[in-house]
């Protein structure tokens, strides 16, 4: 795991710190067959695009056996690839063709809940005497009502993808708790069976040669037993479970015995980093101080968050930059002497930052390379989702018929029934939705963008004729090859990778900037990060500082101050 931080010098820091990581979401990547499906043969047809990139590591989403109702989230068998990404041997081609690249493969690690489909699920609501019982969360109805009967679930706990989290079981007459949808249940962590049972499985993989784990909502996996009632948040009578299952004490001994049974006294440089929706960074400090041994680093959802509004993600509002600037700075500082950060704007799970924190019409390439350079140059481990390297947007959907994801079709039919306007409800979705991270990566301008020779299966979006891969490559102004510049800088300049960070213009509701130092070297981060020009005073020794990155042209500087066009980015050292 990793050194301390303070005392992290270019040689001796870990690995990760100056390194980018790549998630590949493989339904949506490539697909080798034409059966409108990412694959793994595909991602390996495409490993020279991520090495042309400059990335180290890849993230690959889950390729396990699964019934896909939460497209691979809900996993049928871990130690199994599904039949639609390929065979074993497809994994094992793939992983050879990555390290043969010099880059690492980082799987996706989803045990907080299985599928019902599982065969540790199907043995545990067989009877309520089977010994894997206890491999899950069962409860009789609440005292007073019969199983069935409105309000009879165990705790008023609403789930995350709508509705209750529990659900009955008819032949057992309990029910079963499920904190997303309902064909995933979650498992029992306080059962040491489950937890070995999930430490042989890591093994296996690493055995493989796989080089670490991201781990989805771990900081779920420690439930209160008592599971008391959470205060009622209005929505149809449901109740706020999360202070009874989120980054609960227990989770870290949960962690810490991980770290032991997985990796203690195993060769090799891992990566783990846990997805943990609500955690501060008190807690993240706690969770990737490497004295404790648990996680390298976390990802947080705070700034990913600052644009919803009173009815939570699909009610979105606009950015307000000031807000952007105090959480990103709070993790900053807070994480500067212990533990680390992970950096993103897009993931599966999220819109497409350009259209969400940017301008994907006018200043579509000024404001997606202008965003990379503010978040790749902050002190942490930078993460690019598929797709964003080229600056890819939103999709145009027509309607909710054209939409996939499992949350966003529960949540559109849950609040229709409810009397909410249709249309305001799909505005919500068409901004926030899951599905705009998931449409087809844009290879090239053929029909279906070179994803597939098939019908994909989610439609690829139509402004694929001009924003694609092939177009790009060569183009030096383009979004992909400004990608490459930041990761370069990484790479290149040790100040990036450990310079402490100091946030300047925290007022400013325009401009972003800040400063990284290192061992008497300095770098200057300045963006305008809207459409109208903008003019700020900087320290005048700037103004014969060097420029090494730019996204608009030749940077206009003068002593104390800086000329900031719409959208433009300009990173300087000295």
């Amino acid at each position: 795991m990793a050194l301390e931080q303070a005392e992290a010098t270019p040689t001796t820091a870990p690995w990760w710190t100056s390194a980018v990581v790549y998630q590949v979401y493989p339904r949506s990547f490539a697909d080798s067959d034409g059966d409108g499906v990412g694959d793994l043969n595909g991602i390996t047809a495409r490993l020279d695009h991520l090495r042309r990139l400059g990335v180290d590591v890849i993230w690959l989403s889950p390729v396990y056996a699964s019934p896909q109702a939460d497209n691979g989230y809900d996993i049928s068998d871990y130690q199994a690839i599904d039949p639609a990404f390929g065979t074993l041997e497809d994994f094992d081609r793939l992983l050879a063709e990555v390290h043969a690249r010099g880059m690492k493969l980082v799987m996706d690690l989803v045990v907080n809940h299985t599928s019902d489909e599982h065969p540790w699920f199907v043995r545990s609501r067989s009877s309520k005497d089977d010994p894997k019982r206890d491999w899950y969360w069962w409860r009789p109805p609440r005292d007073g009502f019969e199983a069935g009967q409105p309000g009879a679930e165990p705790t008023n706990w609403g789930s995350f993808f709508s509705g209750p989290a529990w659900t009955l079981d008819e032949a057992t007459g309990e029910y079963y708790l499920h904190l997303f949808d309902v064909k995933q249940p979650d498992l029992n962590w306080e059962n040491p069976e489950v937890r070995h049972a999930v430490y042989d499985m890591m093994r296996w993989w690493l055995d493989r040669g796989v080089d670490g784990f991201r781990m989805d909502v771990i900081n779920l996996i420690s439930k209160d037993p008592d599971l008391p009632d959470g205060a009622t948040t209005g929505v149809g009578g449901l109740g706020d479970g999360f202070p009874h299952f989120g980054t609960r004490p227990g989770v870290h001994d949960f962690l810490q015995e991980m770290h032991r049974e997985v990796f203690g006294g195993r060769p090799g440089e891992y990566l783990t980093v846990g997805e943990m929706p609500g955690v501060t960074w008190e807690q993240a400090r706690l969770f990737t101080d490497p004295a404790r041994r648990e996680l390298d680093m976390v990802f947080q959802f705070e700034h990913v968050s600052l644009d919803h509004g009173p009815g939570g993600k699909f009610d979105p509002k606009p950015l307000d930059l000031r807000d952007l600037k105090a959480s990103l700075g709070r993790w900053q500082t807070a994480l500067g002497e212990v533990g680390w950060n992970s950096l993103y704007w897009n993931n599966h799970d999220q819109p497409r930052v350009v259209s969400r924190f940017g301008d994907d019409d006018r200043y579509w390439r000024e404001s997606a390379t202008a965003l990379a350079t503010v978040l790749h140059l902050h002190r942490g481990t930078p993460y690019v989702y598929q797709g964003e390297e080229l600056g890819m947007t939103n999709a145009p959907f027509a309607g909710v018929h054209e939409m996939r994801d499992v949350e966003s079709l529960n949540h559109h039919r849950l609040a229709v029934a409810a009397g909410a306007d249709p249309d305001e409800v799909l505005r919500g979705l068409r901004a926030m939705g899951r599905d705009n991270a998931r449409t087809p990566v844009q290879w090239d301008a053929s029909p279906h963008a070179g994803f597939t020779t098939g019908e994909p299966w989610l439609a690829v979006n139509p402004n694929h004729t001009w924003l694609n891969a092939e177009a790009q490559y060569d183009d030096p102004d383009s979004v992909f090859n400004h990608y490459r510049r930041l990761i370069r800088l990484r790479h290149d300049l040790p100040v990036v990778a450990l310079g402490d960070f100091r946030m300047l213009l925290v007022d400013h509701p325009h401009v972003y900037a800040y400063e990284r130092t290192l061992d008497g070297t300095r770098l200057l981060v300045v963006a305008n990060l809207g459409g109208t020009p903008q003019t700020v005073g900087i320290d005048r020794g700037w103004s014969a500082a060097d420029v090494v990155l730019a996204n608009v042209g030749a940077a206009l500087v003068s002593p104390g101050r800086v000329d900031l066009r719409p959208w433009e980015a300009l990173v300087l050292t000295r």
